[in-house]
């Protein structure tokens, strides 16, 4: 079952800067191999339920396993028979715009 998730994972009570730390969440998704994409809230990863669901797990333990407080925000789209939502859904919204003219 392809989903898509939009992940933020953050740790709380250590301080203002996070830079360092997410960047260490980051490594974990992309080291997974499947399709993600990092924005300055959200990771996206798009792949088999599972999959995904293990990559949540693990890289919310790298904080959780080092006993920090570890906040976590996921949204999922689950879509079956879709695949590749991760570049297809703001494509279409491109595409509308560019044949409307009002973007």
């Amino acid at each position: 079952m392809n989903t898509l998730i939009a992940l933020c994972i953050a740790p709380c009570g250590t301080g203002d800067e996070y830079a360092a730390d997410i960047a260490e969440v980051v490594r974990i998704i992309r080291k997974s191999g499947l399709a993600n994409r990092t924005n300055s809230m959200f990771t996206e990863i798009e792949g088999e339920w599972d999959a995904v669901m293990a990559v949540v797990k693990e890289a919310t333990a790298y904080f959780a396993d080092r006993g920090i407080r570890t906040e976590v925000v996921l949204k999922a789209d689950i879509r079956p028979g879709h695949t590749q939502m991760m570049t297809r859904k703001p494509a279409a919204v491109e595409r509308l715009l560019q044949e409307t003219g009002k973007d």
